[in-house]
């Protein structure tokens, strides 16, 4: 997938939104003598997120663990995984966990302890999905995956027309994906496209980088209970397996939620190469809220369900999403430009679900 240089957004309006809001959010931070980046809120939550995936792991290791119990640690430590990608991952590699920028490398590192690559995650991430979001060709989040379609512009196949039902299937082998070929998959791209060249990333440092944490990942995660157990290895397997099936479904559908959605848009650039909106309003025809007044869901997704605030202000800690988001509404009202939400988890994914199916078909009337 390679990403023209010359791919624009429309000019910026004399009366900007974005610059509004920026100034808006700037004069939050500055009255309310906050700090952008995270604060004790985000430390407790990380050393929590933590111990749920390494406490059950070390138990299952100490003590003669029964199938069931061992099985019950790998779901725990499944909802861990995803926890520590949502909320101490996702934050640092964004450069918003901390002030310092070597709390925030070491930080989003932990992109390695749950067995992905956290340079790679963050060219796919910030560099690709955060500037071209929904764009077909461009943000690898909507790419064509392996009888998955996630964008109108995607090849068709007749068995899309069931994708609906299956989906969930393949989002679960997403993370299994990542700590087996997906990293090294990435790597060849984008040497291949240039885009390592162009962020000044190291190829070699890279590739040793990968092989070296996964072959530790998997010495860890894997080789440590099937030698230290007493369970037969086909138990350990089961549970490992189940971990990731858990992470994998749980990080892709709070992913999907925000942006393959019924009221979201899907852009092309015009024969210029140019898109229709500028960066900011982009941002919003593409991206959806969703819950916004779960607390216990805000906490364990780390902000992600406020994912508008977070495309448009990626540098803020989510742990501040809830205080700025009025902020974003209000603004986006004025300028008429819209802020698509769902008010509850349920409609959210009922949304995605009905998204699925219409892209399933092979001429796509409305995504509205």
């Amino acid at each position: 997938m390679s990403v023209p240089p010359a791919i624009k957004f429309a000019p910026r309006k004399q009366a900007d939104f974005y610059a509004t809001l920026t100034a808006r959010v700037n004069d939050y931070f500055k009255q309310s003598k906050k700090e952008k980046t995270g604060d004790i809120r985000l430390y407790i939550k990380s050393a929590v997120l933590l111990t749920s995936y390494i406490l059950p792991f070390v138990l299952l290791l100490s003590l003669d663990f029964s199938v069931t119990w061992t099985l019950i640690s790998y779901v725990i430590m499944g909802f861990g995984m995803a926890g520590i990608g949502f909320s101490i991952m996702h934050d640092a590699n964004h450069g918003a966990y901390s002030k310092s920028p070597l709390v925030n490398k070491i930080m989003g590192y932990t992109m390695h302890f749950v067995g992905g690559s956290a340079a790679l995650w963050r060219i796919q991430h910030n560099v690709l999905h955060h500037t071209y979001t929904n764009i077909h060709g461009h943000d690898e989040d909507i790419a064509d995956k392996p009888i998955l379609r996630l964008s109108p512009e995607g090849k068709w196949y007749p068995i899309h027309r069931l994708q609906q039902y299956y989906a969930i299937l393949l989002y679960g082998l997403s993370t299994i994906s990542w700590v087996t070929t997906k990293d090294f998959r990435q790597l060849r791209q984008y040497i291949k496209e240039g885009m390592l060249e162009k962020i000044g990333g190291n190829a070699t440092q890279i590739y040793l980088e990968l092989i070296v944490s996964k072959v530790l990942y998997f010495v860890v995660f894997f080789g440590l209970p099937l030698w230290l157990g007493n369970l037969s290895y086909g138990w350990y397997l089961l549970g490992f397996l189940f971990m990731h099936l858990i992470a994998g479904v749980v990080t892709t559908v709070v992913f999907q939620l925000a942006h393959v959605v019924d009221h979201t848009d899907f852009f092309q650039p015009n024969d210029a190469n140019q898109l229709p909106n500028a960066w900011a309003e982009h941002q919003m025809r593409t991206t959806s809220n969703f819950a916004r007044k779960n607390k216990l869901l805000s906490w364990y997704v780390g902000g992600l369900n406020f994912q508008i605030e977070h495309h448009l202000f990626t540098h803020i800690s989510h742990v501040h999403y809830k205080d700025i988001a009025p902020i974003v509404k209000k603004t986006a009202e004025e300028f008429q430009i819209p802020y698509y939400e769902h008010k509850t988890l349920g409609q959210a994914i009922y949304s995605h679900w009905e998204m699925l199916g219409k892209l399933g078909r092979k001429e796509v009337v409305s995504l509205t």
